[in-house]
């Protein structure tokens, strides 16, 4: 399963929420395009839509769907119904939580075993901590990633830099391919990555965000 993703190479996340002004298929496809032509290596992006819109700039697409609930934290991929319609859409890889967290949807073992059963796709774990990527590996996902580490309650306060501590961890323990995720802000931290054993890197807001990328500088200014 590594060969689809190619070791060493930078993933673009493609991915604008609803209040930002390039939200929807028409933007992601022309920034996946934009992407592959500057060297990505994969796509990752959200949603069945702009799966498909994505998948028109050639490259493997990691594809995700975001269900938010006012009740569960787990929002990525939290159903097989979810997984199902990013296959239909044209993903190459599914991502899922596969935190322990409660969820509205399947276990992460469960969908791990039928997406790859079923849909016959390999599957991408996001994870926050070690104990979750070493679990991971024992349901039989494909590759794991660090995209969590940060964004759960019990890896928060968020820090502002990678956690280049568990993507070392990782690689040191398990035997499918580490995904970096989270933070990777700079050239120089996404190389920081593939030092620590990491198989590919993913980068999303310093890429495709201009918005964030602008008010980093207003801050940075002063302003």
């Amino acid at each position: 399963m590594s060969k689809l993703l190619a070791k060493g190479g930078l993933i673009v996340s493609c991915q604008a929420r609803a209040d930002n002004p390039l939200h929807g298929p028409q933007f992601m496809g022309a920034m996946a395009l934009a992407a592959a032509q500057g060297g990505a290596v994969a796509i990752r992006a959200n949603g069945p839509a702009d799966v498909a819109a994505v998948k028109q700039a050639g490259l493997p697409v990691i594809g995700i769907d975001k269900v938010f609930s006012d009740e569960f934290d787990v929002y990525i991929t939290p159903t097989f119904e979810a997984a199902r319609a990013l296959k239909d859409a044209g993903a190459d890889i599914i991502a899922l939580d596969c935190t322990p967290r409660p969820r509205d949807g399947e276990s992460p073992d469960a969908l791990i075993r039928r997406t790859k059963d079923e849909l016959d796709l390999p599957t991408f774990a996001d994870i926050a901590i070690l104990d979750e990527g070493l679990a991971a590996e024992q349901m039989g996902a494909d590759y794991i990633a660090t995209t969590l580490s940060g964004y759960t309650a019990y890896t928060q306060p968020k820090p502002e830099t990678p956690d280049l501590q568990l993507v070392e961890a990782l690689a040191k323990r398990v035997s499918v391919p580490v995904i970096a995720e989270g933070r990777y802000n700079s050239p120089e931290m996404a190389r920081a990555a593939l030092n620590a054993g990491a198989h590919a890197v993913v980068v999303g807001t310093m890429i495709t965000n201009p918005r964030e990328i602008t008010r980093g500088f207003v801050r940075g200014l002063g302003a």
